[in-house]
């Protein structure tokens, strides 16, 4: 009778075990498709973006300038904000385009 009164607990307390995990399991999936997909989506297409500018975008900073792109490097990016001012900035300040220049026809 002992052996039964012992596989009746063991029994018992595996399903507590389980009763306790899976508030957490629900709660990381909850998270993860709230809070860390979209982000992970969206610093996706951020990058896209970062890749795909080119000479002649209009685009705004992340400090809301808004500028011409005349010349590119790797890291860096320089603005025409208007006739005679061009202004450095770091590839990543770049917010979004406003208006994509036209692909160049060869």
């Amino acid at each position: 009778m002992n052996s039964m009164s012992q596989l009746l607990a063991d029994g018992a307390g595996s399903q507590n075990i389980w009763q306790l995990i899976w508030p957490f399991i629900l709660m990381f999936a909850v998270f993860y498709f709230l809070l860390i997909r979209p982000q992970q989506k969206k610093q996706k297409q951020r990058s896209s973006m970062l890749n795909q500018i080119k000479k002649g975008d209009k685009v705004t900073t992340i400090g809301g300038l808004h500028g011409t792109i005349v010349e590119m490097s790797d890291d860096t990016v320089v603005l025409r904000v208007n006739d005679t001012t061009k202004m450095t900035f770091e590839r990543s300040a770049i917010n979004a385009v406003v208006t994509a220049a036209p692909a160049a026809t060869e």
